[in-house]
C-alpha cells in the first residue's frame, strides 16, 4: 500500500497541489477478477493503484488480450482526462485492489492551476506511449517473423516439388521389368542428377539464410560447355509442364571465371519461374548478347508478363512473379549468386510478349 504523495505522477507536487488533489480522490475498492471500466465506456476519470493490481486489456469479455499490469504507485485511465473520447482498453482488478479515481472535470482544473501537475502528466503519457509502442512492435515483429517462417516453408516445398517428381517418373521406369536398358540407366542418371539438385538447393538456402560471407571460388570455364547440358536438362523438365525452350543464337565461345555448381542454380531458378508463369504451356527464349566488358544472358518467356504490383521488390526475398505458387526466394538466391559472380541481374517486360529476366557475367 502507497500513500498518494508516493504515486508516480504526485511526487513532485507541492503541499498546495497535493492539498488540492487530496480533497478530490475518491477510493474504490475492487475484488479480485472484478472491471473497472470497459472498453468503448465513457472516460470520466483517471486512476491511480493504492494497493494491488490492475490489468489493461483489450478485446471482449469472451477473449481479452492483456496488454500490461499497473502496480501500485501508478496511474491509469490518464488518457480521459486528456481527452473526452471513449476508454480504449478494460481495466480490471488482478487481485484484491484499491484505487484512487479522480473526476475528469475536478482533475482539468487542478491541472489548469498547476504547471508541475501538467508537466508531470505529459511525461507519463509519453512513457506510456513509447511503453506501448515496444510492445505493440513486438507483437508485429512476433506475428512478421511467423509469417516469415510459412512463407519460407511454403517455397522451400515448391522448389522441391520439381525434382521430386522427376524423381517419381524415373522410378516408375525402374520398375518396369520390360523397361529397354538405355531408358533404364536415362532414368537413373534422372535421379542421381535430380539428388544432386537437391543437394544443391539445400546447400544455397543454408548459404541464404547464413548470410554467408564467404568468397565464391571461381574458375575458367567454357560457357557453351556450362550452358548447352543445363538447358538440355531443363528441356526434359518444361516439356513435361507443355513449355519448349529453344535458342535464340548459341553461347558464344568464350571462357568466363565462374562457379558452375553455384550458376546451374540460377538458371534453374529463372528457367522454372518462367514455367510456372505459363500454366498452359508456351515458349522460352534463351539468347546470349556479347559486350564489351561482359556477357549478358537473356531468359524470355511468352507469358503475361511482370506484375506491375511486383515489379519494384522483384529480387527481395518471397515476392512472386506472376505464380500460383513459390514465394521468390530462388529470384533472391539468384541475386546473390550472380553477385558473388561480379554480376548483375535484372527484368523487364518486353511489349506485347512476355517477362525477360536477364544477368551479365563480366568477361
Amino acid at each position: 500500500m502507497v500513500a498518494l504523495e508516493s504515486v508516480s505522477l504526485f511526487r513532485h507536487l507541492g503541499e498546495r497541489d497535493l492539498s488540492a488533489l487530496r480533497r478530490i480522490v475518491r477510493e474504490k475498492q475492487f475484488s479480485a477478477g472484478r472491471e473497472i471500466f470497459r472498453e468503448g465506456a465513457t472516460g470520466d476519470g483517471m486512476y491511480a493503484v493504492k494497493s494491488g493490481l490492475v490489468e489493461i486489456s483489450t478485446g471482449s469479455a469472451a477473449k481479452r488480450v492483456p496488454l500490461s499490469e499497473i502496480k501500485e504507485g501508478e496511474i491509469f485511465g490518464e488518457m480521459a482526462v486528456v481527452e473526452n473520447a471513449p476508454r480504449s482498453a478494460n481495466a480490471s482488478a488482478a487481485v484484491d485492489t484499491v484505487v484512487w479515481f479522480m473526476p475528469r472535470a475536478d482533475m482539468l482544473q487542478l491541472l489548469d492551476r498547476s504547471p508541475a501537475l501538467s508537466l508531470g502528466l505529459l511525461r507519463e503519457i509519453s512513457r506510456r506511449l513509447r511503453q506501448f509502442n515496444r510492445h505493440y512492435l513486438n507483437e508485429v515483429v512476433q506475428a512478421e517473423r511467423m509469417s516469415v517462417i510459412g512463407r519460407f516453408t511454403n517455397s522451400i516445398i515448391h522448389d522441391l516439388k520439381n525434382p521430386l517428381s522427376v524423381i517419381g517418373m524415373a522410378t516408375e521406369m525402374l520398375s518396369l521389368p520390360e523397361a529397354p536398358a538405355e531408358k533404364r540407366d536415362r532414368a537413373a542418371q534422372h535421379i542421381r542428377d535430380q539428388i544432386e539438385r537437391i543437394n544443391d538447393l539445400i546447400t544455397d538456402v543454408l548459404e541464404f539464410t547464413r548470410g554467408s560471407a564467404a568468397p565464391t571460388p571461381l574458375i575458367p570455364f567454357s560457357y557453351p560447355a556450362f550452358v548447352l547440358p543445363i538447358i538440355d536438362e531443363l528441356r526434359h523438365d518444361a516439356a513435361v509442364k507443355g513449355v519448349h525452350i529453344d535458342f535464340e543464337n548459341q553461347p558464344p565461345e568464350l571462357e568466363l571465371r565462374l562457379n558452375p555448381r553455384r550458376l546451374r542454380r540460377v538458371f534453374y531458378n529463372l528457367i522454372h519461374n518462367a514455367t510456372d508463369a505459363m500454366p498452359g504451356g508456351g515458349k522460352i527464349i534463351v539468347r546470349f548478347v556479347q559486350g564489351r566488358t561482359d556477357l549478358t544472358t537473356e531468359i524470355e518467356d511468352s507469358g503475361n508478363g511482370i506484375a506491375p504490383e511486383i515489379a519494384g521488390n522483384l529480387f527481395q526475398a518471397f515476392a512472386t512473379h506472376g505464380k500460383a505458387n513459390g514465394t521468390g526466394l530462388g529470384l533472391s538466391i539468384s541475386k546473390k549468386i550472380i553477385e558473388d559472380h561480379g554480376g548483375r541481374i535484372w527484368a523487364r517486360n518486353e511489349p506485347g510478349r512476355g517477362a525477360v529476366f536477364a544477368f551479365a557475367l563480366p568477361l
